[in-house]
């Protein structure tokens, strides 16, 4: 495997590059202030990429995105392409090469209106970006056609308008009138951190103007035809709320994934076909117990890649199955039964030969090939990263993507699909310094089923002893196997600590069974996993196994509430947007259609954490944002008057306690703002301090403490 000297690949057990007394992970101002890489796509020609950037504003209060254009061949450095205040996104090529993109940023030639999100067109041979379509309730994401001048977008209407000049009547009376309600009839009725409705998503057609050009109005050469909207589906309800959509490589027609409301709250997604000239909709999956979502059409138009995904029951778990869509005789079938792994489609080779997939693969994530006819699948790229954003050239020889590891954030990459070298391309960012190295733990469970984790060290010479923490994913269905911004550990080992990030039962990347085997048992195998590899690495003379703390988020934070209820190893618990008791959860969740298929009476009486709060002798940060409606805020407030009233470390007399409540009013399941960033990695911080390392550490000012 081939690697510029600078940026070696990441191996297991290789020592990143020797840090300096002080990186950016020392410092939590220059840390957020780290500029972000997200999003690939390439032009039609294969000449140019183009990525989004985000970039910490002047105040240090929130992110302002930008799209930049990295060269594919590595010669000429990355350059930026937009600027603007409010940042831009939602790239994407039209056919002949001119880029479209997403921004609330004003239009020049209407200084004088509110601006709102968007479309925008930067012409091919440069100059400058022009608005091509603005609505009242703005644009969402962008499609265009691979091979035909045909480019569409979702944006949402208001269900009661008859047009979009009527949408945009109702939409200012709301405004005017300081009207937020919102009349539901069915469900969900919220998603993560949005309030769903009242407007709903439509596809439309980007379409050049059937209007006649007002007379006598200048024009210059350089002034494109005016743009206009078609609404594809007017009728479709909610059901493009959630569901991707992909466009046939001749712009004919458009394949999403559609809600069809059930009985009793339930819900599935359908596979249909739009036709992009008259709108008329065909059904071409629909299955009871199954859903279906749609990948990229193969170059010919004649394959669709799609994602079955059966529903869970309380004894059968999640999976996601590859398959192939004959759209003329209608067949599925199956791609590679045997490959233990769940595919993520991305893109087809130009002869439609093979299709280029990423899954999860023990810690990893690389790029696989899967061959149309044989439906075998070989590894393309063998190294130890988590790729995203395949996207290939047009000669299909090259393929590029954005690469990551714990060692280093989202980067732009070349990849040779022959010999599966990889090459970093000169990227808008550099990599920052780490401070440690990363290796790998193994160990047995129970029941004999093998373990592993990457283990981030910090530096130290020999008979140094780090303390540990033990950190949990979320998911559950899920791997700690890509750079994370949220939960950064070397932000941990600049501390001195060394973190441990395990994947247990329940994770990706190491087949079927390993999920099946914690699926419903939620404080059994994936607890037992955790204490295994724990002890597994601690093992290590590098490690002191008594300076331990254990801290998780979402179902990551489930399980160290329960790891506080069944054991007192560890000095300190951190436990963020947590389920705490499971039956009020079931039902409080933005998805509870989804979670009362694993969480039956049965599960819920044997594996809620908060029947074992008398047990807990632990001192616990429970963190939570009120804006959570994946995990709302109800369980924190639930767990943290328990703790005061019934854990072992509950309230005394004089009114003190070692447990912590940090709550962000205006945060939701994750900490996004960069200001509370500090703050959380602050407390954190000041927590385990005193109570793994015996220090007592300030607290963040910015509390007003």
């Amino acid at each position: 495997m081939s690697a510029d000297v600078q940026n070696q690949e990441p191996q297991t057990s290789q020592a990143a590059p020797k840090a300096s007394p002080e990186t950016p992970f020392h410092d939590l101002e220059h840390y957020v202030a780290l500029p972000r890489l997200s999003g690939l796509v390439l032009s039609p020609d294969g000449s140019r990429l183009v990525t989004t950037v985000a970039t910490l504003n002047g105040k240090g209060t929130e992110y302002g995105s930008a799209l930049w254009e990295i060269d594919p061949s590595g010669d000429r450095p990355a350059r930026r392409i937009t600027r603007s205040a409010k940042g831009e996104a939602g790239a994407a090529f039209t056919a002949n090469g001119d880029l479209f993109f997403t921004s609330a940023r004003p239009d020049p030639e209407k200084p004088d209106e509110d601006p709102v999100t968007a479309l925008w067109l930067l012409p091919r041979d440069g100059g400058e970006a022009r608005v091509v379509q603005s609505r009242a309730g703005g644009v969402g994401t962008v499609l265009t056609a691979r091979a035909a001048d045909a480019a569409f977008l979702q944006a949402s209407v208001l269900p009661g308008s008859s047009d979009e000049e009527d949408d945009e009547k109702r939409r200012k009376a709301r405004k005017d009138g300081k009207v937020a309600a919102i009349l539901h009839s069915g469900y969900p009725v919220r998603f993560w951190d949005a309030d769903l409705g009242p407007d709903e998503p439509r596809l439309f057609a980007v379409e050049r103007s059937s209007k006649e050009p007002e007379p006598g109005r200048p024009t210059t050469v350089d002034e494109g035809p005016a743009l206009e909207l078609r609404n594809l589906t007017p009728d479709i309800g909610g059901g493009l709320r959630f569901g991707e959509t992909h466009v046939s490589p001749d712009g004919t027609t458009l394949y999403a994934a559609v809600l069809k409301p059930l009985a009793k709250a339930d819900q599935r997604s359908e596979l249909v076909a739009v036709d992009a000239a008259t709108g008329a909709r065909r059904t071409l999956l629909a299955e009871e117990g199954k859903d279906f979502f749609p990948g990229p059409a193969s170059p010919d138009g004649r394959t669709l890649a799609v994602v079955v995904e059966p529903h869970t029951t309380p004894t059968e778990s999640y999976r996601s199955e590859l398959h192939l869509l004959d759209l003329e005789s209608g067949e599925l079938r199956r791609v590679a039964p045997d490959w233990d792994r769940q595919a993520h489609p991305h893109a087809w080779l130009p002869d439609g030969s093979a299709l280029l997939v990423t899954a999860d693969d023990a810690g990893r994530s690389p790029v696989f090939r899967i061959d149309q006819e044989s439906a075998g699948v070989s590894r393309v790229t063998d190294d130890d990263a988590t790729y995203s954003d395949v996207v290939v050239g047009p000669d299909a020889s090259l393929a590029y993507a954005l690469r990551s590891s714990y060692l280093f954030p989202p980067e732009a990459v070349r990849i040779d699909l022959a010999s599966g070298d990889v090459t970093r391309l000169s990227n808008p960012v550099e990599r920052p310094e780490i401070p440690g190295r990363l290796e790998e733990v193994t160990a047995t469970a129970e029941d004999g089923t093998p373990l592993r984790a990457w283990l981030a060290l910090p530096p130290g010479g020999e008979g140094t002893r780090h303390p540990l923490l033990l950190w949990i994913h979320g998911g559950p269905i899920g791997s700690w196997n890509a750079w994370t911004w949220r939960w950064n550990p070397w932000l941990m080992t600049a501390q001195g600590y060394a973190v441990l990030l395990p994947d247990p039962a329940l994770s990706t990347g190491y087949g079927q069974d390993f999920i099946q085997r914690g699926w419903g048992r939620w404080g059994a195998e994936p607890f037992t996993d955790l204490m295994a590899i724990t002890d597994a690495a601690l093992e290590r003379p590098d490690l002191d196994p008594e300076r331990t703390a254990a801290m998780g988020g979402s179902f990551g934070g489930y399980m160290a509430n329960w790891v506080a209820g069944h054991t007192d190893r560890f000095r300190a618990i951190v436990t963020h947007a947590s389920l705490w008791a499971l039956e009020g959860f079931g039902m409080t969740t933005d998805m509870a259609h989804y979670w009362a298929k694993e969480m039956d009476e049965a599960m819920q009486e044997a594996y809620s954490p908060h029947r074992s709060v008398g047990d807990i002798r632990t001192p616990m940060l429970v963190i939570h944002g009120d804006k959570d409606y994946r995990v709302p805020i109800g369980e924190g407030l639930r767990l943290w008057y328990e703790l005061l009233s019934k854990s072992q470390l509950s309230i005394d007399e004089s009114g003190r306690t070692p447990h912590r409540f940090l709550y962000f009013p205006d945060e939701n399941h994750w900490i996004l703002k960069p200001q509370h960033t500090k703050v959380w990695y602050g407390v954190v911080n000041a927590f385990l301090a005193q109570h793994v390392l015996g220090e007592e550490r300030e607290l963040p000012e910015e509390l007003g403490l």
